[in-house]
């Protein structure tokens, strides 16, 4: 390749990769909006350190948090090693190197935090007292229904929504998620095991649709939002959820095998970190009482 810019790099690493396999949508988005940003018009070879703090300073300015800036360093170093040993491209990945460690330095960029937010009971009132009155006003969304069955089913917002009346099995409670979220892969279909009270809310939903829900994601998490914001709750996301759903049901005394069934996480690993059970909530076996 001769001196060519970053965002042809961006664009042919794309290209490369997914001959191989599908790249996530997470991952393509990331690389799609540096492909936009200024500094992809530089010529490759040419950046220096100085050029990449900039790009995290901009990113920062215009109200990219630590971990999405960090995503840009991440990829940029990826992308670059592997133009450099599959296509012969000349740069020094030690430009990135440096610029990684005065970023960190100046706190611009940070690993993402993992999240540990749970509802309170109180908040759980408040909210479905909020929705309830809203539902009874408003019908065309039932929040207090997609609300309780992300904490009864332990499913993603976009999930929820793409929910079929024909992928459930009521002799087994079952039902099926299309497109299941997955770094790589594509077009994944998985079957999940509904709980009782997931189920019952299923079932009262009207059918008017193939889908259980027939509402966009953005919207129902607008409301949320919205909801949180008028009753001041402070840092409760929708996706909080799920991890609210999945703690409750380690709470209930399910193994992790058994917990993936319900929730269809990949890994034990990442499923093992959304076990914080509450002390009033764990049972004591026998032998350890006494």
């Amino acid at each position: 390749m001769d001196r060519p810019i970053l965002r042809k790099i961006l664009e042919k690493y794309r290209e490369d990769i997914s001959v191989v396999r599908p790249m996530g949508r997470s991952k393509t988005s990331n690389i799609k909006y540096l492909e936009k940003c200024e500094i992809a018009g530089m010529t490759a070879c040419e950046i220096k350190s100085s050029d990449i703090i900039a790009h995290v300073r901009s990113r920062r300015q215009n109200g990219a948090g630590p971990s999405t800036a960090n995503n840009d360093i991440v990829w940029l170093r990826v992308i670059l090693r592997y133009a450099r040993a599959a296509w012969d491209l000349p740069f020094d990945l030690t430009v990135i190197d440096d610029a990684n460690e005065v970023l960190k330095a100046e706190k611009l960029i940070a690993k993402a935090k993992r999240r540990s937010r749970r509802p309170t009971v109180d908040e759980l009132d408040a909210l479905t007292s909020f929705f309830d009155r809203r539902d009874k006003r408003r019908s065309n969304i039932p929040m207090n229904d997609i609300m309780w069955f992300a904490i009864h089913s332990a499913r993603r917002q976009s999930e929820i929504t793409n929910l079929l009346f024909s992928d459930n099995e009521e002799d087994s409670q079952t039902g099926a998620v299309r497109d299941l979220k997955h770094p790589t892969e594509r077009d994944r279909i998985r079957r999940f095991k509904y709980t009782p009270d997931a189920w019952e809310i299923v079932c009262r939903q009207v059918r008017n649709d193939d889908r259980v829900f027939p509402f966009e994601p953005r919207s129902i998490g607008s409301a949320f939002r919205q909801a949180c914001k008028l009753l001041d709750i402070n840092d409760l996301h929708f996706h909080d959820l799920r991890h609210e759903a999945t703690s409750r049901l380690f709470e209930a005394g399910y193994s992790i095998v058994e917990v993936q069934q319900f929730t269809l996480h990949d890994s034990w690993g990442t499923l093992s970190r959304y076990t914080h059970l509450r002390p009033e909530q764990l049972k004591l076996r026998a032998n350890a009482a006494g």
